[in-house]
């Protein structure tokens, strides 16, 4: 008889440890998967064997609810580990007749839905808000085991409206509405308010509100003073496995919990969590895997291979149990083809050539490093000695680095050449201009430069063509002047093909301007300057034929009272034959110079038609042997009435011409005669 009850208590423990065993690692076959649209994963679940202890819903017309109550459910996650309910609202109304202090009804919104401690209302997502006028509202929850106070936890905060007008719509800052944070591990609560005066204000605030909500999902309205009492609000819910099935023993963490036959984790490719938000645990499937860890076989293994943006991939890839391969195809490498592509690999002889190559481009580079530091030290030291600190403080120069004039100094775009050097027009700043390149200068000249510089860009006469600036970052440096569009007046004269052939007013314009221009320079300025070099070559005409004088003798400008040059520079056929002997520029020379452009004016003849006929020669003898000089004038210009008018230019330039540099006329005596024969002419 003992041996049967034996046996039969033996059969008992069995069942109920294989009930309690179903009941923990049952599958969804069988239950019913959603309610209302709201899906329903295990370990929650609708009927007998369909959830585990604590997750029990049930489905009614209006859809799913926490078993044992009216709460309404929203969604049910288990990654994460949430769910969203519907919660009722706690208020109070005040009595009308007496508003003072009393109220007549009530609902504090008190709320049961944990017996089981499954739940705690997540202090992540939710808020408690208090509305009203004049309310203080809190909430209470429930208190935890040994605790010596009624209640766990007390909140709230307070709302005040001086008018009907203080709220204003999506302000919950204390006037008819306010907010607070909440704490983790609240299970249960319910709503309590302090009662004050609300007679002057039962129109617009009748009633006190308190609530707990998803705080991404209320923003107050001024109408919720007069709130529905009935409303209800979202709240989301943290859940954990919290208690064992069969002895209703605390389960506090995935270690305890592994050491019980009640493990919640049923999937093999799960992992334990502990609950962040009270006591428990969760279970997650595993990295490479996804589903419902609570199930056997509940973790499903995902294909990273088809979702390259989550998982990528640069090579090939392969999908493996729990995680993804990716390797480089054959002949290709990468530290790591999931995050950087693959490049090519080379045989042995092309890294080789490949290094090599590389190895020169270095050495290349560093010699080019090295010749552009040379060169730009180079330019300083050019910048230094040309005189780039003196001009630095002159306001009427501009220095032009060497980039700025690179881009003008090319062969399409030379204008001149000559034994002084070459001449590029271009444009720079916006300026369209005429850069002089010079072939050298001597020592001394080098160092009056700067000083010379300053003095020509302080010149200014209509009648001589402006220094605009100068580059130093060269041996010798570069002159940028405004370019004159005509060209010179040597080119304008002989041009076998220009149909704008000089009339005698033109060039009498041209003589009288030029003349004009070179007293300026002789005896209008602080600084006498001298050309030295006064041909039509050296005179540029503008749009309107005006004369612009060129190359003002940079190479021989002297500082004041030294006039010998030691050396003679410039065109022969024009060059006074005293600095010719003596190498002593003045004044005078110039004058004799512009004496040869006079007669090469009206006559239309250089001044050497060949090695033995010099065309001064020709003039110098007609006037010693009395003899009339209309053989030698332009046929162009003249006529029967312009003889007379001819032979005074004639006589003027041959005063120009006297070998006693003592005889001749000044520059401003000469422009003197010359507009006044202007002026008999056009009376």
């Amino acid at each position: 008889m003992l041996r049967l009850w034996t046996s039969l208590m033996l059969l008992l423990l069995l069942g109920a440890a294989a009930a309690a065993t179903a009941a923990t690692t049952a599958t969804t076959r069988g239950c019913q998967p959603s309610c209302g649209g709201v899906d329903i994963p295990y370990p929650f679940g609708i009927g007998a064997g369909c959830f585990r202890k604590g997750f029990e819903i049930e489905c009614i017309n209006v859809g799913p609810v926490l078993a044992g109550t009216s709460l309404r459910v929203l969604k049910l996650s288990l990654d994460p580990d949430e769910s969203q309910v519907m919660l009722p609202i706690g208020w109070e109304c005040y009595n009308a007749s007496d508003p003072s202090d009393t109220y007549e009804n009530w609902d504090y919104g008190e709320t049961t839905m944990n017996n089981d401690g499954v739940y705690r209302i997540s202090n992540t997502h939710n808020m408690l808000v208090v509305v009203g006028c004049n309310t203080l509202g809190f909430a209470l929850s429930k208190p935890t085991k040994g605790s010596n106070y009624k209640y766990a936890y007390q909140t709230g905060c307070v709302s005040f409206c001086n008018n009907s007008a203080s709220a204003q719509d999506g302000l919950c800052d204390g006037v008819g509405c306010c907010h607070v944070n909440i704490p983790p591990g609240l299970t249960d609560y319910y709503f309590n308010f302090h009662e004050y005066d609300h007679s002057a204000m039962m129109d617009y605030s009748p009633c006190d509100y308190a609530f707990l909500v998803d705080r991404n999902n209320y923003t107050f309205q001024r109408s919720d003073l007069k709130m529905n009492t009935n409303q209800i609000m979202p709240v989301w819910l943290d859940w954990a496995i919290r208690v064992n099935d069969s002895i209703s023993e605390d389960i506090l963490s995935c270690k305890q919990a592994a050491k019980t036959g009640q493990y919640a984790c049923a999937s093999a490719h799960s992992d334990c969590v502990n609950s962040t938000n009270g006591p428990g645990y969760n279970c997650k499937c595993s990295k490479g895997y996804e589903g419902n860890a609570y199930v056997d076989d509940g973790c499903i293994n995902i294909d990273e291979c088809a979702d390259p943006a989550k998982y990528p991939c640069y090579g090939v890839c392969k999908d493996t149990q729990g995680w993804y391969g990716c390797e480089c195809p054959a002949g290709y490498r990468s530290h790591d083809p999931r995050t950087e592509p693959c490049t090519q690999q080379f045989a042995l002889a092309a890294q080789i050539s490949i290094g090599a190559i590389g190895g020169i481009l270095v050495l290349a580079f560093l010699a080019f490093f090295f010749v552009l530091r040379k060169e730009k030290q180079k330019a300083r030291d050019f910048y230094r000695k040309n005189g780039g600190l003196t001009l630095e403080k002159a306001r009427t120069i501009k220095i032009y680095t060497r980039d700025n004039l690179k881009p003008i100094l090319k062969s399409s775009n030379l204008i001149g050449k000559g034994g002084f050097g070459e001449v590029y027009k271009g444009v720079v700043d916006g300026a369209t201009v005429a850069v002089k390149k010079p072939n050298g200068r001597s020592v001394l000249e080098k160092e009056q430069f700067p000083n010379e510089v300053i003095i020509l860009s302080q010149v200014s006469h209509k009648n001589i063509v402006r220094l605009l600036g100068c580059c130093l970052e060269v041996d010798n440096p570069m002159l940028v002047y405004e370019f004159i569009s005509k060209g010179s007046l040597e080119d304008n004269l002989y041009r076998a093909d220009n149909e704008e052939l000089l009339d005698l007013d033109v060039r009498l314009s041209i003589l009288e301007e030029s003349a004009q221009g070179l007293a300026y320079m002789h005896s209008q300025i602080h600084n006498k300057i001298l050309h030295g070099d006064v041909k039509p070559a050296n005179i540029l005409l503008d749009e309107n034929f005006s004369p612009k004088i060129a190359d003002f003798g940079i190479s021989r400008l002297l500082a004041k009272g030294k006039y010998h040059t030691g050396n003679v520079i410039g065109d022969m056929s024009y060059m006074d034959p005293v600095y010719l002997q003596s190498g002593r520029l003045t004044d005078k020379s110039d004058v004799y110079s512009f004496g040869v452009v006079i007669l090469e004016l009206i006559s239309r003849k250089s001044a050497t038609d060949s090695e033995n006929n010099s065309l001064v020669r020709s003039f110098l003898e007609c006037q010693q042997k009395g003899e009339s000089m209309t053989e030698l004038f332009d046929k162009e210009i003249a006529t029967t009435g312009d003889l007379g008018f001819l032979n005074k230019l004639a006589e003027i330039a041959l005063e120009c011409l006297n070998l006693d540099a003592d005889q001749r006329p000044s520059m401003t005596n000469v422009a003197g005669r010359l507009l006044t024969l202007h002026r008999s002419r056009n009376p």
